[in-house]
């Protein structure tokens, strides 16, 4: 099935293409733009022509016939505008210089959308499939909706946090979106080795199709002697990030629990695939995940999240948005496991549930929240789930539930509640008839009976009443619910306030207001209900200290007064005093065991009772597409024994270890820590081993000795 990002239409106009010809005077003459939109229509009927056979050679064929036919057009597509700022690459890349001779890839995407992120595992498989020496070439063409998105800095911090390797070109003005004839995110355009358009895919949901294109047409253009190995200028920017993983890597949401009747604070930190327990000063108790994402259920050292998002807390338990798993994710902090509750790890087109626990497939759920529902003499606990991927609000139903409609749902069902499925920003009096637009932020309002969401599509707030499912809009946003464009930054009521692309929200009891996570305006501001909205923080306001870079989760501790802001792209978790604005950042501080080894190594070796020296050269090999990041700084150090000494304590991995040992009969053991980043197709990935020494004494023992130790790292 496919699905479609935030349709923009383009109107047509006269237009001059900066296309050219590659055929001679006889030959039928199209420009690009027309090519793409006949094109489209091809490609549809291609895809369901192949989908209505089984047989392999038989969708080979299908392939290969549509790729001749429009291999032999001649129109081309346009070279890159001059100037443009490029990511993942040491210069610009060209499409006569670099792509000739390519299968090329262009990856039409803007990084809000949720769509666009849908497909990204998608390339990811298919470079890693075909490689760029292989004859394919991905581009990613970033062609901003948002204003913040134009902005290079925050492209590339998007790159970053995607794990995006191709290149990516910032095509802030659309040049190339106007020149081709885009008109909407996400869409595909497939070149063959001369730049000409041979599929042109809109939506996500193309990856078989992709996977059988790609290869026919290498298989095609091979053939033909048209299809060059010669590599590009990559140079990714992943080594650009923090490389500890002591630190915070773009914490997307930040919750405040009452754990055992202490304050404690849960964060999402997103960025390194784990959820973090602490206390209100930053000292954290619990490391709950590790650092490359994964899909595993386990304790809270084995366990593995991947991007992990919203979160919230119901007693001793807490539940999480797993977001790049797509699924609900519950954390026991009596036994001290994680639980999968709802989805299978695969993303889902499902727009209804229904299904209980694991059979239910979710599409990117972003937040999570807990609703207590009145239910005749008690309330019963349901978990409000903001999926993204189908723009709709689902629950998730923690024992057996009389719904709305007197609907009766049994205990582990999880379904639909809010929401037609189609993106936009429609308020109606009967929930599935509403229409969302990308809800990434969830806000409960328990005395008002109130569910609020940031719906970062129509960047605005809006309200589900919890009586009876109606959705109203409170601020932002516009009044015609197909209009997801109405953006900006401005103080004001209800649809005259203005905010841009909002992914978090807190609710304070005491004010009865829901404070915004404004992300890409770079805000934090606070609505009352009647839709008062106005600017708190942020911009240098009201001191030079609030200054945030796409903040994206927010948490209020009513009784200090304090609002505890996830400052995503800058790495950190800020608190502000909401009496005197006093603003400060947490350190988070790991207990010494959370920095515990991604690998244990051991090794013996012997050497003179009389003293010596010891020489530790390593080779290291990588296993499963790993691969050392070259760009980034490879470390070791080392702890040595009593009386021990050595000419440095650290260093690279080139540079040989010599210890010199002093006398002794004692059996010992020292520790050689390695610190290095690794990288695969998609990701960069912080490595941390140990490599365990155990030096035994003998007086026939040689007192020179060089070890050449292998380590195969996967």
């Amino acid at each position: 099935m496919m699905s479609y990002g935030c349709l923009r239409l383009l109107k047509r106009t006269p237009f001059l293409s900066r296309s050219f010809w590659t055929g001679g005077s006889g030959a039928e003459k199209m420009n690009i733009r027309e090519v793409i939109e006949d094109l489209t229509q091809a490609s549809i009927e291609v895809r369901q022509e192949v989908t209505s056979v089984t047989n392999p050679r038989e969708k080979e064929k299908i392939a290969l016939r549509h790729i001749k036919k429009y291999a032999a057009k001649d129109a081309c597509a346009n070279e890159f505008q001059k100037g443009l700022e490029w990511f993942n690459v040491s210069r610009s890349i060209s499409m006569r210089q670099d792509l000739t001779g390519k299968i090329c890839v262009l990856d039409f995407f803007t990084y809000c959308c949720i769509n666009c992120m849908h497909i990204l595992p998608d390339l990811a498989a298919l470079e890693k499939k075909f490689s760029i020496e292989d004859g394919l070439v991905v581009i990613g063409v970033h062609s901003a909706k948002f204003a913040n998105e134009k902005d290079s800095s925050k492209i590339l911090a998007a790159v970053q946090r995607y794990n995006i390797a191709h290149p990516v070109v910032n095509d802030a003005k659309l040049s190339m979106w106007q020149d081709i004839g885009i008109v909407c995110w996400p869409s595909l355009v497939i070149l063959g080795p001369k730049g000409q358009p041979l599929f042109a895919l809109v939506g996500e949901g193309h990856r078989e199709e992709m996977f059988l294109y790609i290869k026919v047409a290498l298989a095609y253009f091979k053939s033909l002697n048209e299809i060059s190995d010669h590599s590009l200028p990559l140079k990714p920017s992943q080594h650009l990030l923090p490389v500890s993983k002591d630190t915070l890597l773009f914490p997307g949401k930040i919750h405040l629990a009452n754990i055992k009747n202490k304050d404690r604070m849960v964060i999402a930190d997103t960025g390194n695939n784990r959820i973090l327990i602490m206390d209100l000063k930053g000292k954290v108790e619990h490391v709950v995940g590790g650092y490359a994402p994964a899909f595993r259920d386990g304790n809270f050292q084995t366990a593995r999240f991947n991007a992990p998002q919203g979160i919230c807390s119901l007693g001793d338990e807490i539940f999480v948005a797993d977001t790049e798993n797509h699924a609900i994710r519950k954390i026991d902090l009596v036994l001290q496991t994680v639980t999968t509750l709802v989805g299978t790890g695969e993303q889902s087109h499902d727009y209804v549930g229904g299904n209980v626990g694991k059979a239910q497939s979710l599409s990117s759920p972003w937040d999570v929240a807990i609703h207590h529902h009145k239910q005749e003499e008690k309330s019963v606990p349901v978990l409000m789930i903001a999926i993204a991927g189908t723009h709709q609000i689902w629950g998730f139903f923690l024992e057996d539930t009389i719904w709305w409609k007197k609907k009766s749902i049994m205990a582990g069902t999880c379904i639909a509640i809010v929401g037609s499925g189609r993106e936009e920003n429609r308020n109606n009096s009967y929930p599935h008839a509403a229409g969302l637009a990308q809800p990434s932020g969830l806000a409960l309002a328990r005395e008002k009976n109130m569910l609020f969401f940031a719906d970062s599509e129509s960047s605005s707030v809006r309200v589900v009443h919890l009586d009876d499912g109606k959705v109203s809009g409170v601020c932002g946003g516009d009044r015609n619910p197909g209009n997801l464009h109405d953006f900006g930054d401005i103080d004001g009521r209800q649809c005259t306030a203005k905010l841009q692309h909002p992914l978090g929200l807190a609710w304070d009891s005491v004010d009865s207001v829901v404070y915004i996570a404004d992300t890409y305006n770079h805000k934090i501001k606070k609505v009352d209900l009647l839709g008062n909205c106005r600017t708190l923080y942020g911009a240098g306001k009201p001191t030079a200290n609030h200054k945030f870079d796409e903040p994206s989760g927010l948490a209020v501790h009513l009784g200090s007064r304090i609002i505890y802001v996830a400052d995503t792209n800058n790495h950190r978790i800020v608190s502000i005093n909401l009496e005197d604005n006093k603003i400060d950042t947490i350190s988070v501080d790991l207990p010494s065991e959370t920095t515990h080894s991604d690998g244990t190594y051991k090794f013996d070796a012997e050497v003179s009772s009389d003293g010596g020296n010891l020489e530790i050269a390593l080779d290291v090999k990588f296993m499963n597409d790993l691969k050392l990041n070259s760009d980034a700084p490879q470390r070791w150090s080392v702890n040595l024994p009593d009386k021990w000494t050595t000419q440095a304590s650290k260093g690279d991995l080139k540079t040989p270890i010599t210890l010199n040992i002093p006398k002794g009969e004692l059996t010992v053991e020292f520790i050689i820590s390695l610190d290095i980043i690794t990288c695969k197709t998609d990701e960069c990935i912080p490595k941390k081993l140990d490599l365990v020494f155990t030096i035994r004494r003998n007086s026939k023992a040689q007192s020179k000795v060089k070890l050449n130790e292998i380590l195969e790292i996967e």
